[in-house]
């Protein structure tokens, strides 16, 4: 397959979700696989719908996935001369009319059948009976989707045209306008759009949001792309972890499934998970940063936070919740009284691990089994549940070991914070 070229035609009509960045990523994969070209048209022509500053979150979305596009943008509003051009030529084909202030294409079909051969559904046909003559130049002067995209397709040289499934109805139409310009059409693949997991079409509350909204929330830039290119294609083997590099070479068209995907959150979170692992084991100073920029911690409290907590998050703001450790956290009494006498279990925790020369797992160990000696109508689980809760002042916390491993001394002060906010709540 030679000179492939495709391209990604937004509207700036507001900041493109994940299921239209994931055309994207498509498009930029199929590109690259195939050593070809990757191009960004903005489609502006409906000018009473575009939103201020949505071409450059259009471009943001694309620059932080590193989808970088090649060329320059194309502007469909810059080119009214050459759709203007375009139209005398149907004009001389008597194959364009004027109709209430628009000019419509005429359709004068003599097949009763349209079709194509589309790269994931197979052979599509339309009856010709049903088509219409539509509108390609409106009133005011501006084109259509579907005029612009096939003169802009045939002049950029398109020889792929990748969009969701939305467009396969308006297909015929464009493959009209290619026959009437004697132009070769390009090849077709529509993607099935992504559902919620109600099977509906997929809305804010089920995932239908930007990048830079996912980014903020903690998502890393990997996980995302390696999330989005798995709702609607499928690898060879079984492996799920996938860097851009790695895409590049492995995607094909002829893997993409023609049924839609589903949005599963729990699978994003899992991804994102996987990939704060891996990057802090390939690029540890990478994710430190990341981190640091969300949290502000210093480097020696962001080198040991991240050691003792990089398994245990899901996004890069779930550090966050790890600022306990480094202020005296709010303690509710409730959360400690296990038993009554709580606060004397907490004196006697303070002393022990005051004496503590050396804290590691054996230590802590035995400051458990010492206080389960010592109150017998305490379990374990509540002895070190009590311990932990008074240290975070939270339901759930890093075990004691990892604890004391980032705070080092000012575990006691933590404990002895702990049972003066206690006492005073008596």
């Amino acid at each position: 397959m030679d000179n492939i070229k495709v391209r990604y035609g937004p509207s700036p009509t507001g900041i493109p979700h994940i299921g239209n960045i994931r055309t994207a990523l498509f498009n930029f994969l199929f590109a690259k696989s195939k050593n070809g070209q990757f191009f960004l048209r903005i489609e502006d022509t409906d000018q009473a719908r575009i939103v201020p500053g949505a071409v450059e979150k259009i471009q943001q979305s694309l620059k932080l996935l590193g989808l970088l596009y090649d060329g320059e943008i194309i502007y469909q509003s810059k080119r009214l001369d050459i759709y203007q051009k375009h139209l005398e030529i149907l004009k001389e084909k008597k194959l364009a009319y004027l109709d209430d202030g628009a000019w419509r294409f005429k359709i004068n079909a003599s097949d009763p059948k349209i079709g194509w051969q589309d790269l994931v559904h197979g052979q599509v046909e339309f009856p010709t009976n049903v088509l219409e003559d539509f509108i390609i130049i409106k009133s005011d002067g501006f084109p259509t989707y579907h005029f612009a995209s096939v003169v802009d397709d045939h002049l950029m040289e398109i020889s792929h045209v990748l969009r969701g499934d939305e467009w396969i109805s308006s297909t015929p139409k464009h493959l009209l306008l290619y026959d009437a310009f004697d132009w070769k059409a390009p090849e077709f693949a529509h993607l099935p759009p992504i559902l919620g997991p109600d099977h509906k079409k997929l809305s804010k509350r089920d995932g239908a949001k930007s990048v830079m909204e996912y980014i903020n929330e903690g998502y890393l830039p990997e996980a995302l792309i390696n999330f989005m290119v798995l709702l609607g294609w499928s690898p060879k083997g079984d492996q799920e972890i996938f860097s851009l590099d790695q895409l590049c070479s492995e995607f094909s068209l002829e893997r993409i499934n023609k049924n839609s995907p589903v949005f599963n959150l729990e699978k994003l979170d899992w991804f994102n998970g996987q990939w704060i692992r891996k990057i802090y084991e390939e690029d540890n100073h990478h994710l430190k940063k990341l981190v640091q920029d969300k949290t502000g911690f210093s480097d020696i409290l962001a080198d040991k936070i991240i050691e003792s907590t990089y398994t245990r998050v899901k996004k890069i703001n779930d550090f966050s919740d790890y600022q306990y450790l480094i202020k005296q956290p709010k303690i509710d009494r409730n959360l400690l009284m296990f038993h009554d006498d709580a606060i004397d279990v907490l004196r006697s925790a303070l002393r022990l691990l005051s004496n503590l020369k050396v804290v590691k797992d054996e230590t802590i160990r035995s400051v458990y089994k010492k206080l389960d000696e010592d109150y017998s109508n305490w379990s374990m689980t509540e002895i070190i549940q009590l311990i932990g809760r008074s240290i975070s002042g939270r339901k759930y916390f890093l075990p004691l070991l990892d604890m004391a491993n980032i705070i080092g001394n000012k575990l006691s002060d933590k404990l002895e914070n702990a049972i003066e906010q206690a006492e005073k709540q008596k």
